[in-house]
């Protein structure tokens, strides 16, 4: 069976001062939103760009829920590139091809709670790639828990 190939499709970036990382895409021109906040502290914005790529600010508060790397000190890199695959059972395949390599597995897979199938490997200078599947709102859930641990 052939597989399609991963499409990058966006990339998270970590922000340390989640308001100060808008201020400054803000004005290198990007119509950056304010975003999605939560009463657990949770931050999030996108902006979709002209050529149909997304960058996504997440705060620290965020990332911890989804990236069992993040829990721990060292653990993790402050971007994200996030490649989208066509279905759940892709995500879980390319985890296991991944890891089985050699490659570092930052989180495994798991259903996220934006409802998404997805896993986060280590590329091999250590920068955190994210494989998501397409949303299912059937795994949704609110509020979010922390992913499993890797």
């Amino acid at each position: 069976m052939a597989t399609m190939r991963p499409v990058l499709s966006q990339l998270n970036v970590v922000a340390r001062d989640f308001n100060a990382s808008l201020t400054f895409h803000r004005r290198l021109g990007l119509e950056a939103p304010d975003g999605s906040s939560s009463p657990e502290g949770v931050r999030h914005a996108e902006v979709t760009l002209e050529n149909g790529f997304v960058l996504e600010f997440d705060n620290e508060a965020l990332v911890g829920l989804y990236n069992a790397a993040w829990r721990k000190p060292g653990g993790s890199s402050r971007a994200l590139l996030g490649f989208s695959v066509p279905t759940r059972e892709e995500v879980d395949r390319l985890y296991q091809e991944l890891t089985a390599a050699g490659y570092k597995g930052r989180q495994p897979s798991y259903d996220a709670f934006w409802g998404a199938r997805y896993v986060v490997v280590a590329d091999p200078d250590g920068n955190d790639v994210g494989i998501m599947s397409p949303l299912d709102e059937s795994h949704q859930s609110w509020p979010p828990k922390n992913s499993p641990a890797s």
